[in-house]
């Protein structure tokens, strides 16, 4: 760890910039997009133990499958993280610190059939959902129209995913079932 005393910003804070959100809309924003920014690592850390850990007759489509989805999830995270930036606040950091935010609760260290693994992440997808339409109003009513925007882009990628991950847990498959006689 650094030794170095002097500190830019404390985390937390928020100061005006030349963005011009009055600073308590940009609190509640900052605090928004921190939520966002946790769940969305939290989730990124969850979906990459699921591709490192995939197996299975279906291995290779799961396996690129979640590896497409933690590349997206790290891109939403980037923008959320700047946008709370640019408006004037701190970004979270730290996987501790992602853990306390979210209102996902991370899966734990355990390896899980990928049945449970895709179940798991669906329901984390549902929470996040549900977040990012809460802060997409919150954004609109505050009258930061680039957050909402952003927010938005987000959760069209976070629903297709969602939605992809559903039809993996659907009952009809082309693997042919072993007889058990």
């Amino acid at each position: 760890m650094s030794t170095q005393e002097t500190i830019r910003r404390r985390a937390g804070s928020v100061e005006e910039t030349a963005l011009k959100i009055d600073p308590d809309k940009a609190e509640q924003l900052v605090d928004a997009l921190n939520t966002d920014l946790a769940a969305t690592y939290v989730l990124y850390h969850q979906i990459k133990k699921h591709h490192w850990n995939v197996e299975g007759a279906e291995f290779l489509d799961v396996h690129e499958y979640l590896g497409d989805v933690a590349e997206d999830l790290e891109e939403d995270a980037d923008a959320i993280a700047e946008r709370a930036q640019a408006i004037g606040g701190v970004p979270l950091s730290g996987g501790a610190t992602f853990e306390e935010h979210a209102p996902i609760e991370p899966e734990g260290e355990e390896v899980y059939g990928v049945r449970t693994s895709l179940e798991n992440d669906v329901e984390a997808f549902g929470v996040i959902i549900e977040s990012l339409r809460d802060h997409i109003g919150l954004a609109n009513q505050l009258g930061d129209y680039t957050t909402e925007e952003l927010l938005r882009d987000t959760l069209e990628v976070v629903e297709e995913h969602a939605h992809h991950l559903e039809h993996y847990l659907e009952d009809d498959t082309l693997v042919l079932e072993s007889a058990t006689n």
